[in-house]
């Protein structure tokens, strides 16, 4: 939904760096491919699910028939398979209407395998399936693909899975490039009209499913995934918001836990507002760890002191508010599209060179590299077309799983309380309870500490210099847990596994692999 630059959560699970690193990005500022498809030797042609009889007994009550359900596998995506699994829309009418969650899967190398790895790279509103597809064959070691499946798919309302409708690639052009000033009377009222108008038409494309598409229902349809593909236990790795799915599974189907890892974790008992919080703090302390990078390095824009660059960057953002500068496509650029731009990297400090460029072609006049990361940020490719509807989907689940307010007073004190901790990016953060203010549909779900029983041990994994789920968060969600174990990288960017180092790899490789829990409070 149109809001200031990065309203509250916005754009603070973005996957998309985590495929394509830095090299892409440079490869982007050149207009060139980001993404290609990963090779797999799955063999081809269709197969048949069959559902394992003491595992479809287990279901819950009414579940039976999408528990016992066979699901075919067919070819799909250059030697993977795929499959669309049914589920109810609503868990609470079982034998009412239903959906379908796509899915897809990249078969072990081994002759040997222990079962399904279920993937969720974040979001909410990422695609498991693009995910698992494009980088399956690289983000996860071989020994552990030789011993899983890799299962990637779309939670519901995501992309393939009932998917969250709202505006046509240019309506959502123009909405991205409005700009509001919500700390005005009129400037706000514009905004809440906006969203008002942009919530109906999601709810006119998208129909009922855009009641249904909450955290504990999505965590239901795990544990059918999980049943279709005759696992007793559920294995999975879960990035970013993907640890919330997880940890959500784990107090929902706490006897139905395998191997666990929940890497960039997110603090179930936190508010929408602490949240954002959190979050503002955690994007300052990476721009200031990227200025002080930038600045020892040849070809750097900034000098001066880590304050002197931050100040330079502030002065262009504050140009670019006052004078919107016009992109060599034709687009015009203001405040908001070229924060999301200039955040858009701070996920992988591999990317930073990309946000290097860009800021060096800003101060020169072109603001063109920068539009380019912000349109990576949004999953526009160069033809102007969206490739996923993750914004809407994370607008619309958010606002099923927090609530927040739209009282203006609230808000406006929420955005001082976001320039003190984030004096640069702050009030890109604020205004975000605008976007639920107008929402069709309640939320279901109120902010409390995960309750998890079972006994299985849970892998948390953390990153002392993560922007988007910091580093505290996985603290917090190992002690709810109990049962758990935390893993902590001394590093920058966002999630450790597949990015970071081989003291993370080769811990969560032998707790996927052999079982074996990484002791308490590991630092790598």
């Amino acid at each position: 939904m149109p809001a200031p630059p990065l309203s509250a959560r916005a754009r603070s699970l973005v996957t998309g760096l985590r495929t394509v690193g830095a090299m892409a990005l440079v490869m982007l500022l050149a207009s060139c491919s980001l993404l290609g498809q990963s090779k797999d030797d799955s063999s081809q042609g269709n197969s048949t699910g069959q559902a394992d009889p003491s595992i479809a007994a287990a279901a819950p009550e009414g579940l039976k028939d999408f528990y016992s359900q066979n699901v075919v596998w067919e070819p799909c995506e250059d030697k993977l398979q795929c499959a669309k699994i049914k589920v109810p829309l609503d868990y609470a009418k079982p034998d009412g209407k239903t959906i379908e969650i796509s899915a897809l899967k990249m078969s072990s190398t081994g002759g040997k395998k222990q079962g399904s790895l279920l993937v969720n790279p974040g979001g909410p509103g990422a695609s498991g399936y693009d995910f698992v597809r494009d980088a399956g064959a690289s983000h996860f070691s071989e020994k552990v693909r030789s011993n899983y499946d890799l299962v990637g798919f779309d939670p519901r309302g995501v992309k393939r899975s009932a998917p969250v409708t709202c505006l046509t690639d240019k309506e959502r052009d123009e909405a991205r490039a409005k700009v509001y000033t919500p700390e005005t009377d009129a400037g706000l009222a514009t905004l809440l009209a906006d969203n008002k108008a942009v919530a109906a038409k999601c709810a006119a494309g998208t129909g009922p499913v855009l009641g249904h598409i909450d955290t504990v229902s999505s965590a239901k349809d795990l544990d059918v995934l999980r049943a279709v593909l005759n696992d007793s236990k559920l294995n999975y790795i879960g990035f970013s918001y993907g640890t919330f799915l997880g940890s959500t599974y784990a107090s929902l189907f706490p006897d139905n836990v395998g191997r666990m890892v929940l890497d960039g974790a997110l603090d179930p008992s936190l508010s929408a507002e602490e949240l954002t919080s959190g979050q503002a703090k955690a994007f300052d302390k990476t721009l200031h760890a990227y200025v002080a990078h930038c600045l020892g390095e040849n070809g750097c824009p900034l000098s001066g002191t880590v304050e002197d660059g931050i100040q330079q960057i502030r002065d262009v953002i504050e140009s670019v508010i006052q004078t919107p500068r016009t992109a060599k496509d034709g687009r015009v650029v203001g405040g908001n599209t070229f924060v999301s731009g200039l955040i858009t990297p701070l996920y992988g400090n591999e990317s930073w060179p990309a946000l290097t460029q860009a800021l060096d072609a800003a101060m020169k006049g072109d603001v063109s590299p920068m539009l380019r990361l912000a349109d990576l940020g949004a999953d526009r490719g160069p033809n102007g077309k969206y490739t996923s509807n993750t914004a809407y989907a994370f607008s619309a689940i958010n606002c099923l799983d927090y609530p927040t307010t739209s009282d203006p007073a609230a808000m406006r004190a929420e955005e001082q309380q976001l320039r003190e901790v984030s004096p640069t990016l702050g009030y890109f953060f604020a205004y975000g309870g605008a976007n639920c203010a107008d929402w069709p549909y309640k939320n279901t779900r109120t902010p409390a500490a995960v309750d998890y029983t079972g006994s299985a041990p849970i892998v948390v994994v953390g990153t002392t210099g993560d922007p988007a789920t910091p580093v505290e968060w996985a603290s917090a969600l190992r002690k709810q847990l109990g049962n758990a174990s935390l893993l902590t990288w001394k590093g920058q960017g966002h999630t450790a596994y597949g990015r970071s180092n081989n003291c993370i790899g080769d811990a969560v490789d032998k707790y996927l692999v052999d079982g074996k829990e990484p002791a308490d409070n590991t630092v790598c």
